[in-house]
C-alpha cells in the first residue's frame, strides 16, 4: 500500500527528497498528536502521512515552514565567569585568592578604614 501511496505523491511533490521531508514532518507533528486529516486504517505514521499528501488534506506550504523552524539554530547560553570559575578542578590556589570568613573580611574592611582615616589627617 505504501508503494501505491508514494507513487501518488509523486504527483503532488515533484522531488521525491522533498516528499520524504514533508512526510517525516508530518509524521512527527502525528506523533505530537496533531489531528489524522485521514482514518488510520491500522497504518503507521508515516503511511498515514503519505496518505494525507496524496489526498490534499495538509498544506505543503505550512510542512515547510514547519521544517525550516526545526532546523533554527539557537544559540547555546555562555556560561558566567563563577559558573568557569568552579568547572576548574585545582587542588592548589592558582588564581591568588583565599578564602576569608564573612568575620575575618569585616575585620579587614574596618582595618583599612581606620589606617586610611589616619592618613587623611
Amino acid at each position: 500500500m505504501a508503494r501505491v501511496t508514494v507513487e501518488d505523491c509523486i504527483e503532488k511533490v515533484s522531488n521525491r527528497f522533498d516528499l520524504v521531508l514533508l512526510a517525516a514532518q508530518r509524521a512527527r507533528g502525528l506523533s505530537r498528536g496533531e489531528e489524522l486529516q485521514v482514518p488510520r486504517d491500522n497504518d503507521k505514521n508515516t503511511v498515514v502521512a503519505l496518505r494525507e499528501i496524496a489526498e490534499d488534506h495538509v498544506s505543503l506550504e505550512g510542512l515547510k515552514n514547519g521544517i525550516v523552524r526545526s532546523m533554527g539554530h539557537q544559540p547555546e547560553v555562555e556560561p558566567s565567569d563563577e559558573e568557569v570559575l568552579d568547572l576548574i578542578p585545582t587542588d592548589q590556589n592558582i588564581f591568588g585568592l583565599q578564602d576569608v570568613s564573612a568575620e575575618e573580611e569585616a575585620a579587614n574592611m574596618a582595618a583599612d578604614e581606620a589606617g586610611s582615616g589616619r592618613r587623611r589627617r
